[in-house]
């Protein structure tokens, strides 16, 4: 699985990124908005994980290309506030799979995109 991890906290999003890897993830980290809209122009991703309060407030704006270059991307929320605790980001990124609210568990990260994501054999399947 390859995954885009949108979080601008360097230490969490290199905690999350060690164990994506160790579970046998392939992990691209952007901590910016800028940083993450380049790595969607140039690649495809079978998952995002995106944190929702970036320095530069791009988080919807990261969503809505994400979703324009790859329409099925699944998209895992994560946030510290509980501004959205009322399911209304399903409704400003329709591939929000999930909303997780930090500090998030890597094993429970993990758990989440491994749900949302076709395993190797199941894409083959459907090829």
């Amino acid at each position: 699985m390859k995954v885009l991890l949108v979080q601008n906290n360097k230490g969490l999003s290199d905690l999350w990124a060690t164990f994506l890897r160790r579970q046998g993830s392939e992990v691209i980290q952007a901590y910016t908005q800028s940083e993450a809209i380049h790595q969607l122009r140039f690649q495809t991703f079978d998952a995002l994980v995106l944190d929702l309060v970036l320095p530069d407030g791009g988080a919807i704006a990261i969503s809505d290309f994400a979703t324009y270059k790859q329409p099925d991307v699944p998209i895992v929320a994560v946030t510290s506030g509980s501004f959205f605790s009322d399911g209304s980001i399903f409704e400003l990124i329709p591939n929000a799979r999930s909303l997780m609210r930090t500090p998030v568990r890597p094993n429970d990260l993990v758990a989440v995109l491994d749900h949302y994501t076709p395993s190797d054999s199941e894409a083959v399947k459907s090829a």
